[in-house]
Protein backbone atom coordinates (compact mmCIF):
# COMPACT_ATOMS: atom_id res chain seq x y z
CA UNK A 1 0.00 0.00 0.00
CA UNK A 2 2.83 2.57 0.53
CA UNK A 3 4.03 1.80 -2.47
CA UNK A 4 0.84 3.66 -4.22
CA UNK A 5 1.33 6.89 -2.83
CA UNK A 6 4.14 9.46 -3.68
CA UNK A 7 6.80 8.90 -1.07
CA UNK A 8 7.54 12.80 0.45
CA UNK A 9 10.94 12.78 -0.69
CA UNK A 10 9.59 12.73 -4.33
CA UNK A 11 7.25 15.66 -3.62
CA UNK A 12 10.98 17.86 -2.28
CA UNK A 13 12.89 16.58 -5.38
CA UNK A 14 10.41 18.19 -7.59
CA UNK A 15 10.27 21.58 -6.26
CA UNK A 16 7.99 24.27 -7.01
CA UNK A 17 6.93 25.22 -10.71
CA UNK A 18 9.35 28.30 -12.06
CA UNK A 19 7.34 30.76 -13.48
CA UNK A 20 8.70 32.88 -16.65
CA UNK A 21 10.32 36.52 -15.09
CA UNK A 22 8.98 37.82 -18.54
CA UNK A 23 5.14 36.91 -18.51
CA UNK A 24 5.17 37.86 -14.74
CA UNK A 25 6.54 41.02 -15.04
CA UNK A 26 4.56 41.90 -18.78
CA UNK A 27 7.70 42.79 -20.70
CA UNK A 28 7.24 41.50 -24.52
CA UNK A 29 10.06 43.36 -26.18
CA UNK A 30 13.43 42.26 -24.34
CA UNK A 31 15.80 44.77 -25.39
CA UNK A 32 19.81 43.80 -25.84
CA UNK A 33 20.72 47.48 -24.39
CA UNK A 34 19.44 46.12 -21.30
CA UNK A 35 22.48 44.71 -19.31
CA UNK A 36 21.27 44.61 -15.97
CA UNK A 37 18.22 42.26 -17.35
CA UNK A 38 20.11 40.09 -19.62
CA UNK A 39 22.90 39.82 -16.57
CA UNK A 40 20.34 37.86 -14.72
CA UNK A 41 20.20 34.87 -17.29
CA UNK A 42 23.86 34.68 -18.20
CA UNK A 43 26.07 32.55 -15.93
CA UNK A 44 29.35 34.20 -14.34
CA UNK A 45 31.30 32.46 -17.16
CA UNK A 46 29.18 34.09 -20.01
CA UNK A 47 26.95 30.97 -20.62
CA UNK A 48 23.20 31.61 -20.88
CA UNK A 49 21.39 29.72 -18.79
CA UNK A 50 18.94 26.83 -19.89
CA UNK A 51 14.76 27.01 -19.43
CA UNK A 52 15.27 24.24 -17.20
CA UNK A 53 16.99 26.86 -14.87
CA UNK A 54 15.57 29.85 -15.28
CA UNK A 55 11.99 28.64 -16.23
CA UNK A 56 11.39 31.20 -18.65
CA UNK A 57 9.01 30.51 -21.53
CA UNK A 58 10.08 28.59 -24.81
CA UNK A 59 9.26 32.57 -26.56
CA UNK A 60 11.01 34.34 -24.42
CA UNK A 61 13.69 32.03 -24.14
CA UNK A 62 14.12 32.66 -28.07
CA UNK A 63 13.95 36.49 -27.35
CA UNK A 64 16.57 36.25 -24.30
CA UNK A 65 18.94 34.28 -26.56
CA UNK A 66 18.83 36.34 -29.59
CA UNK A 67 19.26 39.74 -27.06
CA UNK A 68 22.31 38.29 -25.41
CA UNK A 69 23.64 37.36 -28.81
CA UNK A 70 23.06 41.22 -30.04
CA UNK A 71 24.51 42.28 -26.38
CA UNK A 72 27.90 40.17 -26.79
CA UNK A 73 27.79 41.35 -30.75
CA UNK A 74 27.67 44.71 -29.85
CA UNK A 75 30.42 44.15 -26.80
CA UNK A 76 27.84 45.51 -23.92
CA UNK A 77 28.04 41.77 -22.84
CA UNK A 78 31.47 39.76 -23.03
CA UNK A 79 31.32 36.29 -24.99
CA UNK A 80 33.55 34.77 -21.91
CA UNK A 81 34.77 36.03 -18.60
CA UNK A 82 38.17 35.15 -17.11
Amino acid sequence: MQQNRKSDRDVQRRGRKKVCYFTQNHIEHIDFKDVDLLKKFITERGKILPRRITGTSAKYQRKLAIAIKRARHMALLPFVKD
